[in-house]
């Protein structure tokens, strides 16, 4: 099911090119196209939210997490508890129906700082990859050194199309044991663990 609909979000963005009509409820279909052309993507952005109490145990552990330039970040205080929420510019990228495939890229990060004990990571120039189904990141600016820090669920997604947009939500974000190994080395803590649900994100693509 989970490659069905990431078949599906592309197949519906070079349907869009051709002028069909995509709704959400395609997401479930297998996709027909074959031999479909990649899509260059022109823009967008890609909106990360924690995760039900996971802002506040960050912020209980000392762990104050960042948006650095161009992301940004705000605050939200939903009935479940405080959360929250970065935002990250789409800069390009390229995705294909057949076979599935392609990168979406972005800029800005997440510094992540230990106020306890001054201890710091940041991750940036995010991409999702639709191979291998995960979103990797830059650590500490280092371009040679790129790491997956989540693996996509899309269990719960839900698709929606427009004319040159598409949006998906409801993303789930579970960090991979890389990441993990990584944030709690670098800050001095063991608090991260490989599969914990960080948040959910959703993405707007436009093409």
């Amino acid at each position: 099911m989970r490659g069905l609909k990431y078949l599906a979000a592309v197949t519906a963005i070079t349907g869009l090119m051709a002028g069909s009509a995509v709704t959400a409820a395609s997401a479930s279909e297998p996709a027909r196209a074959q031999g479909a052309p990649a899509v260059h993507l022109r823009g967008g952005a890609t909106a990360v939210t924690t995760a039900p109490g996971i802002a506040t145990a960050l912020l209980k552990n000392g762990i104050v997490p960042l948006a650095t330039w161009p992301g940004s970040q705000s605050a939200l205080f939903p009935k479940t508890g405080p959360a929250a929420r970065f935002t990250f510019p789409v800069t390009g990228g390229r995705v294909t129906a057949s076979p599935l495939g392609g990168k979406v890229n972005h800029a800005g990060g997440i510094l992540f700082l230990n106020v306890t004990n001054g201890k710091t990571i940041k991750v940036s120039r995010f991409t999702i990859d639709l191979s291998r189904a995960d979103l990797t990141g830059i650590v500490n600016g280092n371009p040679k050194v790129r790491v997956p820090l989540f693996r996509l669920d899309l269990s719960h997604a839900k698709l929606a199309a427009g004319k040159h947009v598409i949006t998906a939500r409801g993303i789930g974000l579970k960090l991979t044991a890389v990441a993990a190994k990584a944030l709690n080395a670098s800050l001095g803590t063991k608090l991260f663990s490989a599969g914990l649900k960080l948040g959910t994100a959703q993405t707007l693509l436009r093409f």
